[in-house]
């Protein structure tokens, strides 16, 4: 499990508009931010939070990717739906698997395996420079700009 001033893995995350960046090198501060599944209401709102702040993260110097083990064609869908400005993340479990955020999970007494909410805020060096886990969403963007401006 990624732990706070531990190394990113040597892994690059495919994003939807393209784009492959070494999370051991990723040039610049990096947000990871894993949700469970796109169009859900709380996973939208979370999307929609980053989204908004987009701008501000851009001028702390820091890129925001959003990662699930969802398709890239449902990824393009989700973004197309709300407008998202932050680019998501195409996983299909080395990622999550590395994070740590594919965990066991429990609903109405059935256990099953899913993405747990939690963001990484990564240094240009692909150092983890601070790690949320157990994500509640109202005001988590905000919480992780502040933490990005800061580092």
């Amino acid at each position: 499990m990624i732990e706070e001033g531990g190394r990113a893995p040597a892994l690059e995350v495919e994003t939807s508009a393209g784009e492959r960046i070494d999370l051991a090198n990723p040039g610049g501060k990096l947000v990871l931010y894993f949700y469970p599944k796109d169009d859900t209401s709380g996973c939208t709102r979370e999307a929609q939070d980053f989204t908004a702040l987009a701008d501000d993260f851009a001028a702390a110097g820091t890129r925001v990717i959003g990662v699930s083990r969802d398709s890239a064609k449902s990824h393009d869908k989700f973004i197309a739906k709300y407008d998202l400005k932050v680019p998501l993340g195409i996983d299909e479990g080395p990622l999550s698997e590395a994070f740590g955020t594919w965990v066991e999970k429990s609903m109405y007494g059935r256990k099953y395996m899913g993405m747990e909410r939690a963001t990484f805020l990564l240094g240009a060096d692909g150092t983890v420079i601070k790690a949320w886990r157990k994500v509640k969403v109202p005001n988590h963007a905000a919480e992780v700009l502040k933490a990005a401006r800061g580092s």
